[in-house]
């Protein structure tokens, strides 16, 4: 655990305290979690940076050489070239995740302490936005230093196979120029399909949502979306180039059906690799914005062909080839086995309201010991409504609010939201009261629940400013910060903002509610005394105020169901507990280890099995064998030990469940016009550059952390302005840190 955050580290130390042994031991404790966290982050960086130069060297003779000299390192030992292939490759990616476990668990759930205020701004790499309206979308200048280095790859590597291709030519002894260009078309695609290689081994890493590398880098899910997709379109590219030339070279020489239904047993099998690219193409098309806008379900369901498209890959070229991307995918691997039997489990809904703006909030039972954060995000599934649709929300609880419960709020603009509110909305009125209207019985609702996910810290708390902007239901994701903030400021605990903006721009008044739900004073009595807060709400369709401007609406439906039968949502997720995490990684792999050995030392060896296409398909069975067998028995360990702690708990967690309806989760009147400035505008949009103006004069030369949750056209002009301040920049004004929490598919 890390102790950083411990209370027992004294703020003065006198001179009686410097010979209290409790304050030498805390002092060499602290010295020697910071001393090795310093080595592991040194070791996992090493590792990273010597990898990715092996890798970017490897077009060159100096490390075709060196990589030849690795992969026969271990040609005569039962694992043979595939083994030193799969060291070499995929090796150090599994060894940052180990090293990771190690890191995580040392860091511990860390707070962010009180720090003093800052001389001056500074800027932050992976806060700063560089591109706005290109392909990519917002980019940061971390995220462009990424794109350019794999620009730079590409390009090197086309180069240099393309010189070393036509250097290889008169080694084949071919006189007729036309069969010449025809070699070289096949060796360019031959090359083209090493490259695609190598983008695939990180292609897989991005959309494993419990993953250990994203919780080490603190990246969430959600932004690491957006870098699956552009490799996806980087390594389809390729691929489809690689398929490309082999086909236009086979067509002229009159051999095109006979190749691409070629299934070889030593050597590469065309056909496999065929079905593979076809898989492949299928996803890609399907998941171009176009389509994907137009209809989603179509995208998701053809994106399952991911099996399809691996398996036969693996058959394609075989188990040595296939093990330069076999780690994101036994990664992927594991997360997908994990979030399926977290996803089994039915999860209580506690109670369900329907808000006349058109927007359900649900609030969901989750047990004590599942840790997440006011920025985490759930993925939930209601079986009522379809057993296949997964949906995600952002949290809109703050932590703190309850150790049993979190809530969404559910903005109705689909048809499975129609449905989610018709479900809700069908309570017969004699059944309901005028303020908490119980259901029947016989009525109730449930759901499935993967999560949560999200970032590994709660980087509000490390903003002393805090400019949070909202479009529509947006705000969801800035009432769990808002809330967690003055549940820290009430309980005294480390909580760095003490200026927080919320910019919030609304359609109809009829949203107003959503923000209006919140009972500051009753979650800070005096909060005002130590957070300066602004409220401005901008209601743009709107020329003036309702008549009943202050009257609060009444939710049109109000659902508290019977106390929990089922539970909470389970604790099988990967960035829940990191010992349980990093067992089911670690004995996983080992778990593959032993598989390939047994499978060399009782079948492939004895029975002399040569084929390439067979044993790929055996390694990727074993792959799977080890996440069920191996992957599965630390997953029924670690749920008897959650079933074991829910139940030592249950008692404690059904007194607080039990006064759920009077908790925070009733509308209120909101808090004092006079503890914090409140305004609403009627008919006009925000104009962020005279707001973001007027903060830089009132907070000065200061760190600005600004939110982003809304449309893309929102986060656009909130990223341009950003840009635009910090590149005007005086040295008396704020720096503005960009984040966006938004969740786009």
């Amino acid at each position: 655990m890390g102790t950083e955050g411990s209370p027992h580290q004294p703020l003065l130390l006198s001179t009686k305290q410097d010979h209290d042994p409790f304050s030498y031991i805390n002092k060499t404790s602290l010295f020697l979690t910071k001393s090795t966290k310093w080595v592991l982050k040194f070791a996992m960086w090493f590792i990273f940076i010597s990898w990715a130069t092996f890798l970017f060297l490897v077009p060159s003779d100096s490390g075709n050489q060196l990589s030849s000299k690795l992969v026969h390192a271990t040609s005569g030992t039962l694992f043979g070239v595939t083994g030193s292939i799969f060291l070499i490759y995929s090796g150090p990616v599994l060894m940052i995740a180990f090293l990771a476990i190690i890191y995580l668990r040392i860091s511990g759930e860390e707070e962010i302490q009180d720090q003093k205020k800052k001389n001056s701004a500074s800027f932050r790499l992976w806060t700063f936005p560089i591109l706005i309206d290109g392909p990519f979308g917002v980019v940061t200048a971390a995220e462009m230093i990424g794109i350019l280095l794999f620009s730079v790859y590409i390009i090197w590597a086309v180069t240099v196979y393309t010189i070393k291709n036509i250097s290889l030519l008169p080694l084949f002894e071919i006189t007729d120029a036309g069969k010449r260009n025809l070699l070289l078309l096949e060796l360019t695609g031959l090359r083209f399909g090493y490259i695609g290689l190598i983008c695939l081994a990180f292609l897989f890493l991005p959309v494993a949502r419990g993953s250990l590398l994203l919780r080490l880098i603190d990246i969430p899910f959600e932004h690491a979306t957006r870098y699956h997709v552009w490799l996806g379109h980087l390594t389809m590219l390729l691929f489809t180039l690689h398929g490309l030339f082999y086909v236009i070279a086979w067509a002229i020489e009159g051999r095109l059906i006979q190749e691409v239904t070629a299934w070889k047993n030593v050597g590469i099998a065309n056909l496999p690799g065929v079905i593979s690219l076809v898989a492949g193409l299928l996803m890609w098309v399907t998941s171009l914005p176009p389509v994907r806008r137009i209809n989603f379900e179509l995208f998701f369901y053809t994106h399952q062909l991911y099996v399809v498209f691996v398996v036969f890959l693996a058959m394609h070229v075989g188990d040595f080839v296939f093990s330069i991307a076999a780690a994101g995918i036994f990664l992927f691997m594991l997360d997908r086995f994990l979030r399926f039997f977290q996803s089994r489990k039915t999860v209580d809904i506690l109670s369900a309201k329907c808000l006349p703006s058109g927007t359900v909030e649900l609030v969901i039972s989750k047990p004590q010991g599942l840790q997440y954060n006011a920025l985490s995000w759930v993925f939930v599934q209601i079986r009522e409504l379809s057993w296949l649709q997964w949906h995600p929300f952002s949290v809109s609880s703050s932590p703190l609010d309850g150790s049993n419960h979190l809530a969404i709020l559910i903005k109705v603009l689909g048809d499975w939201t129609e449905k989610l509110r018709g479900h809700i909305s069908s309570v017969p009125e004699e059944q309901q009261g005028e303020t908490d209207r119980l259901l029947q019985s016989n009525f109730t609702l449930k759901a499935s629940v993967e999560g949560p996910y999200g970032h590994e810290s709660p980087y509000h708390l490390t903003y002393e400013n805090l400019i949070l902007v909202a479009g529509g239901i947006g705000i969801s994701p800035f009432l769990a910060i808002l809330s967690d903030i003055l549940h820290r400021i009430r309980e005294s605990k480390p909580c760095m903002p003490r200026n927080v903006l919320i910019v919030w721009a609304v359609k109809k008044s009829d949203e107003l509610p959503l923000l209006q739900s919140l009972d500051l004073k009753s979650l800070c009595p005096y909060f005002y005394n130590t957070l300066n807060l602004e409220i401005q709400t901008y209601v743009t369709r709107e020329s003036d105020s309702p008549l009943e401007e202050g009257k609060i609406p009444k939710y049109e439906s109000t659902c508290v169901f019977p106390a929990p039968s089922h539970g909470g949502m389970s604790s099988l997720v990967g960035t829940g507990n990191i010992i349980w995490s990093g067992a089911y990684v670690v004995i996983s792999t080992i778990g593959l280890v032993v598989s390939v050995a047994l499978l060399n030392i009782f079948y492939i060896n004895p029975y002399n099995i040569t084929d390439w296409w067979y044993k790929g398909l055996l390694f990727t069975i074993c792959m799977a064998a080890s996440v069920v067998l191996f992957g599965g028995f630390v997953i029924g360990l670690w749920h008897l030990w959650d079933t074991k702690t829910s139940v030592q708990k249950n008692s404690e967690g059904q007194k607080n469940l039990g006064g759920l309806q009077n908790d925070g989760y009733n509308v209120h009147k909101n808090a004092s016009q006079e503890d914090f400035i409140n305004i609403t505008k009627y008919g006009q949009r925000p104009d962020f550059k005279e707001i973001f103006g007027s903060m830089a004069e009132r907070w000065g030369n200061v760190d600005i952390g600004v939110m982003v949750c809304g449309p893309t056209a929102l986060q656009t002009s909130i990223a341009k302005e950003c840009r635009s301040k910090n590149f005007g920049r005086m040295s008396n004004e704020p720096i503005f840190h960009f984040n966006s929490h938004s969740f786009d598919l």
